[in-house]
C-alpha cells in the first residue's frame, strides 16, 4: 500500500469520506455521488432528534421511489445474527416482496415508526382501500449515549423523514438513526457508497446504506486499528467489544428476483467481516435488498452475479469507513463520551507497523 496523505477536506465537508484520504476500497467504480442515491429512484431523508445530554437519536428512511402495496419491489432479506427486531422480515422473507420504504431507528422506537410509517402508506393516492401492509423498519440499540427507554422518535419525526426523502448527497455520520450509533469502539452512525459493476453483459448500479452500531476491532485496509492505536475511546462505560448490531439497505437497478437478492443480502453481511466485526450474541446484523426495476427484463443469471457480488462487498466495508469518519464525538446519557476515528491519526496508523489482532501471542 502506498503511503497515504490527507487531501484538504471537500468544501462544505467538515469531516473527509474514506476516498477524501486515500482510502480506497477495491478496483470497482463507484456512482457519481458514492452513495445509495446513485440507484435511479432511491431517496434517503433522516430527523435527528437530540435534547442533549440524554437523547441523541433519530430515524433514516431509504424510499424507493416506486414501492407501495400495489407496486411491490422484488427484495431479499438476510440475518447474520438475529438478536434485533427487524419489523416485516417474516414476510419479506416469505413473498420477497417490499411493499413500504425501509426505516432505521432506535430499538425501542421501532414498534411506534412501523405504526407512523403504515399510517403514511395508507395516506398516499390509490391506498384509500388496502388492508394489509408490511411495514419494514430496522433499528440499532444506540442506548450507550442515548435514553433509550425515553423512545423519542414520534410519528412527526418518521413523517418528516419521508417527506424529505430525496436524491442527491447523502448526510453520514451523526445524523437520523445513526446520532447515537456506536461501532467498533468508536462514535459512528450512517455510512452510505455505491459500485457500478458490469453484470450479465450491461452496467449496473449497486448502492448501500449502513447504521453501524456493532462491536469488534476495526480493520482498514486489513489492518486492525483498535481505538487506542489512535488515542481514541469512551470516557466512562462505554459499549463492549463484542456487543451490538448493524442495519444494512441495499439497492440496485439490476434486474434480480427474490432469490437472487437474497443472496446479495447475504454478501453485505459477510463485508462486515472486511471491518472488524465480532458478530457477537447480543448483536442484531441484517440486511435488506431490494432492485429498483422490476420490470428491466430477465433476471441476472446465477452465474453471472460474481462482479455484483464483489460491489456489494467492497460497497459495504466503504460505508462502515464513512459512517466512523463522518461521525463526530459525542458526550451523551450518563455522562458518557465516545470518539470519533481521527483522520490524521488513522492515516499514522495506516502507516506504521501492522499490530497484531485481538488475542495474537
Amino acid at each position: 500500500m502506498e503511503p497515504l496523505s490527507p487531501p484538504p477536506s471537500p468544501s462544505g465537508s467538515p469531516r473527509p469520506r474514506a476516498r477524501d484520504l486515500g482510502i480506497v476500497v477495491g478496483s470497482g467504480a463507484t456512482g457519481p455521488l458514492n452513495a445509495i442515491t446513485d440507484v435511479p429512484g432511491v431517496r434517503v431523508g433522516h430527523t435527528t432528534v437530540r435534547r442533549p445530554p440524554d437523547v441523541h437519536s433519530g430515524v433514516t428512511a431509504v424510499v424507493p421511489t416506486r414501492v407501495g402495496p400495489h407496486t411491490p419491489l422484488p427484495a431479499g432479506v438476510f440475518t447474520g445474527n438475529g438478536y434485533g427486531k427487524l419489523v416485516g422480515t417474516t414476510q419479506l422473507a416469505e413473498l420477497g416482496a417490499l411493499e413500504t420504504p425501509v426505516l432505521l431507528t432506535s430499538t425501542l422506537s421501532a414498534f411506534r415508526a412501523a405504526d407512523a410509517l403504515v399510517g403514511w402508506v395508507l395516506g398516499l393516492p390509490g391506498c384509500e382501500e388496502v388492508r394489509s401492509l408490511n411495514p419494514v423498519v430496522g433499528e440499532c440499540n444506540d442506548g450507550v449515549l442515548s435514553d433509550v427507554r425515553s423512545r423519542p422518535v414520534h410519528e412527526e419525526h418518521v413523517l418528516a423523514a419521508l417527506e424529505s426523502a430525496s436524491g442527491g448527497p447523502v448526510a453520514e455520520g451523526c445524523v437520523g438513526a445513526g446520532t447515537g450509533t456506536v461501532a467498533l469502539g468508536f462514535k459512528a452512525g450512517i455510512g452510505t457508497a455505491s459500485r457500478t459493476p458490469e453484470v450479465g453483459g450491461g452496467r449496473c448500479t449497486v448502492g448501500v446504506l449502513v447504521q453501524a452500531n456493532f462491536g469488534g476491532t476495526l480493520r482498514v485496509l486489513g489492518r486492525s486499528v483498535p481505538p487506542e492505536s489512535v488515542g481514541a475511546g469512551a470516557d466512562g462505560p462505554g459499549p463492549a467489544a463484542d456487543a451490538g448490531s448493524c442495519m444494512i439497505v441495499v439497492a440496485t437497478d439490476a434486474p434480480l428476483d427474490a432469490r437472487r437478492l437474497t443472496r446479495v443480502a447475504r454478501r453485505a453481511v459477510f463485508a462486515l467481516a472486511r471491518t472488524g466485526a465480532a458478530y457477537s450474541h447480543g448483536s442484531g446484523d441484517y440486511a435488506v435488498a431490494f432492485c429498483t426495476r422490476p420490470d428491466a427484463g430477465a433476471a441476472v443469471a446465477d452465474a453471472d452475479l460474481g462482479p455484483l457480488f464483489d460491489a456489494v462487498l467492497d460497497g459495504v466495508e466503504e460505508a462502515v469507513l464513512n459512517s466512523l469518519l463522518a461521525a463526530d464525538t459525542t458526550t451523551g446519557f450518563g455522562g458518557r463520551t465516545v470518539s470519533a476515528l481521527p483522520a490524521d491519526a488513522l492515516l499514522g496508523a495506516l502507516r506504521g507497523p501492522v499490530l497484531p489482532g485481538p488475542g495474537a501471542g
